[in-house]
C-alpha cells in the first residue's frame, strides 16, 4: 500500500517549516488565491480543504466565491485584478466552470508565474520541452510516490491510462523527463489489458469506476489510481471508488494506491509546495528544497 496521505503530511510540514524563512525575506507569507465559481458540491468542498492546508502552512488565503452565472468578463477582471496583486504568488481556479465561460480563456489570462496547477500553454510547452516549470499538482504528486517507492524511473515502461490535460499528458512528460518508455492509452486504445499488463508502471486517470482490474495488471508492477468516482453501495448510500479495482490488483501489484487516501492527498500537498516555489521565483530568491 502507497501511503499518500502519510507522504502529504510529510510535504505540508516541510512546505510549512520553508514559509517563516520566505516571509523573513519577503516580509510577507506566500499568498494562494482561489477563485470558485458556482456551488458545485465537490469543487465547493475541495476548496475548504485548500483553505484549511493554507492557513496550516502558514500562507495567506484569498478565497473568491463567485455566483454560478458570473459573466466571462467578471471573470477575468477578477484574475486581471488577481495577476496585479503583489500579495498574491499562486492563482487557482476551481475546475468545472459553468457553460458560459471558457474555461481556456481563463486559463490564458492567468500570469504563468501564479499559475500553480500548471495549466497555462507556457507551463505546458515548458514542461513538453524539460524545461523549469510549475507542474500540474496531481502529476507531480504521482511522481513523488512514484520516485519513493521505486527510487530510479529510468527504462521502466510506464502505461499512462488517460490523455487529459490535467493529468494523463503532463503525467506522460514528467515520466519521459525520468527515461521511462512511455506509452499513453485513452478510449481509442485497441486491446487495453494487452497494454496495461506489460507496465511496470500503470497510472489510471479516466474516470471509469474500477476499469482496471486484476487481471490486467503486471505482477509486481507499481499502480498508480488518480481516479476518484462515487458509486452506488446500497441501501442509499455511496462509497468512493478509483478507476482500478483494488482488491484484486492489490493481490499482483508490487504497489498500489489506495482510493481514497492515494492520489487525492497529493494533490494538495503539491499545490502548497508550487505556490511556496511560485513566491521564491517572484521575489528573486533560489527555489527551496521542497
Amino acid at each position: 500500500m502507497i501511503d499518500g496521505r502519510a507522504r502529504a503530511a510529510e510535504l505540508r510540514a516541510a512546505v510549512a517549516a520553508a514559509v517563516p524563512g520566505f516571509a523573513s525575506v519577503a516580509h510577507r507569507p506566500p499568498g494562494l488565491a482561489v477563485v470558485l465559481v458556482g456551488e458545485d458540491g465537490p469543487s465547493a468542498v475541495y476548496v475548504r480543504s485548500k483553505e484549511r492546508a493554507t492557513a496550516e502552512a502558514g500562507m495567506s488565503g484569498f478565497v473568491h466565491r463567485l455566483p454560478a452565472d458570473v459573466s466571462q468578463a467578471d471573470l477575468l477582471a477578477l484574475v486581471a485584478r488577481l495577476n496585479a496583486a503583489p500579495d498574491v504568488d499562486g492563482i487557482l481556479v476551481q475546475l468545472p466552470l459553468p457553460p458560459q465561460v471558457n474555461p481556456h480563456a481563463v486559463i490564458e489570462a492567468i500570469d504563468p508565474a501564479k499559475d500553480i496547477d500548471g495549466f497555462h500553454p507556457l507551463n505546458a510547452g515548458r514542461l513538453a520541452l524539460g524545461e523549469p516549470a510549475l507542474t500540474p499538482c496531481t502529476p507531480l504528486g504521482c511522481l513523488i510516490l512514484l520516485r519513493e517507492r521505486l527510487g530510479d524511473l529510468a527504462g521502466r515502461h510506464a502505461v499512462v491510462v488517460g490523455r487529459s490535460n490535467i493529468v494523463g499528458k503532463p503525467m506522460a512528460q514528467l515520466l519521459l523527463a525520468e527515461s521511462c518508455t512511455v506509452t499513453v492509452a485513452h478510449s481509442r486504445t485497441r486491446d487495453l489489458p494487452a497494454l496495461t499488463r506489460a507496465a511496470d508502471i500503470l497510472v489510471a486517470a479516466v474516470g471509469r469506476p474500477e476499469m482496471i482490474r486484476g487481471a490486467d495488471v503486471k505482477p509486481g508492477a507499481c499502480v498508480i489510481d488518480v481516479g476518484i468516482n462515487r458509486v452506488d453501495a446500497g441501501g442509499g448510500k455511496s462509497r468512493l471508488v478509483g478507476d482500478v479495482h483494488f482488491d484484486s490488483a492489490a493481490a499482483v501489484a508490487g504497489a498500489i494506491t489506495p482510493v481514497p487516501g492515494g492520489v487525492g492527498p497529493m494533490t494538495i500537498a503539491v499545490l502548497l509546495r508550487n505556490t511556496l516555489h511560485a513566491a521564491h521565483a517572484r521575489a528573486g530568491l533560489p527555489a527551496p528544497a521542497v
